[in-house]
């Protein structure tokens, strides 16, 4: 199962990256541009035909996809002189905006499609309520075995277990302490240290039952450790209220992208820290890291409704960040493609005022210094994150 979330992830990341490159394919067919080719894939072809003026084909390395619009670049000449009129330069600042826009459009669609899907096919997630839907039968003996839900021959019950607690309790105190949300019980279980006997106030048949148990630890991972997770309660959407919800997942999405991408530097120094999940660095994850929280999650004893619901948003949530990390104005994003536009523009405004003819594209040949060293940035960045995953994973959550 953990293999098929893997799969579900990578063919999903998949179709994210051609539906940007399909964005812009159209919208520049839309203007008339012409488009030369239109891959999914790099490396060496495996297969392509022809269908007018664009190549259509597969390459052997399925890590994205790419498509060619002919002078996007002002680097880029034309193969045929006569093709400058349909080239990418040759069109109204306006057309050549809309065209770099269309790929981020396509993951906020995507994204708004998703959410708006599952509200209305699988129901919103009522995140609000402390009822209890899995009771782990052990300690997990290892990291891995906590994050994959597995146990050993030889691993102690866990603390939930040893309790008596059941699936379908809803905890109403800890501790002494009352709790109304699973994040507030999960925060309190972490809290108290391994070992500590705690007590439990929990709704059974309608009556309250008082529980008595030690929490454990589970090596490797910060916090104190119970055993439980939640029975996620789903509520299908009217069509306004699916909606609704869209709006507001994508606003969350946004903000919280923000700031996570905020958090960036102070979170660098701890991306190998044991205690990652609690400090900025917790915030960010690799595709890496989506993935395996993907199969994880895919392969966990949660219910199907809180499966697709975690995989969809996820989906959606990679969708909205990706789509507004692409627009930021930095070269080679394509925001960055649209702030020289912008500048063009506003540089033959001046010389307008000034009587003197327009000065033309921006010389982007002077801007591949700065374009390759960001894009260098990004790519040892993300081979860093990659490697803070796979040696030091983010810990789902849980008690």
């Amino acid at each position: 199962m953990d293999l098929i979330g893997w799969a579900i992830f990578i063919v999903a990341l998949l179709v994210s990256v051609m539906l940007h490159e399909t964005g812009h394919f159209l919208v520049a067919k839309r203007f008339g541009m012409k488009v030369t080719r239109y891959f999914v894939g790099f490396g060496p072809t495996i297969w392509s035909t022809w269908r007018g003026d664009t190549e259509y084909g597969i390459k052997a390395l399925p890590l994205g996809g790419f498509v060619k619009i002919v002078g996007m670049h002002s680097l880029d000449d034309p193969d045929d002189p006569a093709d400058e009129l349909q080239a990418f330069r040759s069109h109204p600042a306006w057309q050549r905006i809309l065209v770099l826009c269309a790929g981020s459009a396509t993951h906020f669609l995507l994204a708004l499609l998703l959410v708006f899907g599952l509200a209305l096919g699988v129901g919103i997630a009522n995140d609000n309520v402390t009822q209890l839907g899995e009771i782990s039968p052990c300690v997990p003996t290892s990291l891995a075995a906590y994050n994959n839900g597995t146990c050993g021959s030889d691993a102690p019950a866990s603390p939930a277990k040893l309790a008596g607690l059941r699936a379908g309790d809803t905890v109403t105190a800890f501790d002494g302490h009352p709790v109304s949300t699973f994040n507030q019980l999960g925060d309190a279980i972490r809290a108290v240290p391994a070992g500590s006997p705690v007590t439990l106030t929990v709704r059974r048949d309608g009556k309250l039952v008082t529980l008595h148990t030690k929490l454990a630890s589970v090596s490797g991972r910060s916090g104190s450790y119970l055993g439980i997770g939640p029975a996620v309660l789903f509520q299908v959407a009217s069509p306004l209220g699916a909606i609704e919800y869209s709006g507001t997942t994508f606003g969350q999405v946004l903000v919280g992208s923000a700031q996570a991408v905020g958090s960036l530097p102070g979170g660098l120094s701890k991306l190998f820290a044991k205690n990652r999940s609690s400090t900025e660095a917790g915030q960010v994850t690799s595709v890496v890291g989506a993935a395996e929280a993907t199969g994880a999650e895919v392969g966990s004893n949660a219910g199907w409704q809180y499966k697709v619901s975690f995989v969809l948003l996820l989906i959606a949530s990679l969708n909205i960040f990706v789509g507004a990390f692409n627009m930021l104005p930095l070269l080679p994003l394509d925001g960055g493609h649209i702030a020289a536009i912008v500048y063009e523009r506003i540089r033959a405004w001046f010389a307008r005022l000034r009587g003197r003819p327009d000065p033309g594209l921006v010389n982007m040949a002077k801007l591949v210094p700065v374009s390759f060293s960001l894009f260098l940035v990004i790519v040892v960045f993300s081979l860093v994150l990659v490697a803070a995953d796979i040696v030091n994973p983010l810990q789902l959550t849980g008690g």
